[in-house]
């Protein structure tokens, strides 16, 4: 993928959608490459006793995903340089191939004279938003 120009980018612009299958597999992989291997995000009945419905994904994870549909966009992992987000609700995994499908999409919010833009992105699971105030900045070439 060609890494996307500056030129070709106008605020309010959509990115590509982005659906993401996150299965229990997937939390054990990232919670052995992260090193968090909190009980809630692999152990039912201790998502359970913390108030939760069911096992539930990483923040840091579903924030990984909310910035790989902008690095697939831009087409260079290293362009975005800033982002943050706000976890409003948990990504709750059931048990089962299918997992939780994380709906990603996003919208240039600003272009700026420096080269960059700033993209709102929204995740949705089931049709309810699972991160607030996600944006990512990224450098275009």
């Amino acid at each position: 993928m060609s890494r996307r120009r500056c030129g070709e980018v106008a605020e309010g612009d959509e990115l590509p959608s982005l659906p993401v299958r996150v299965t229990r597999a997937d939390l054990v992989r990232y919670a052995g490459a992260s090193g968090d291997f909190n009980p809630i995000h692999w152990n039912e009945h201790a998502a359970r006793e913390a108030g939760l419905p069911d096992i539930v994904a990483h923040g840091m994870l579903t924030m990984a995903l909310a910035n790989r549909l902008v690095t697939e966009w831009v087409g260079d992992p290293g362009a975005v340089i800033e982002c943050a987000v706000r976890f409003t609700r948990p990504v709750v995994v059931p048990d089962g191939a299918d997992g939780a499908l994380v709906e990603l999409s996003g919208k240039v919010a600003q272009r700026r004279d420096d080269g960059t833009v700033v993209v709102a992105i929204t995740a949705r699971v089931a049709g309810q938003t699972v991160l607030g105030m996600a944006t990512a900045t990224a450098a275009l070439a």
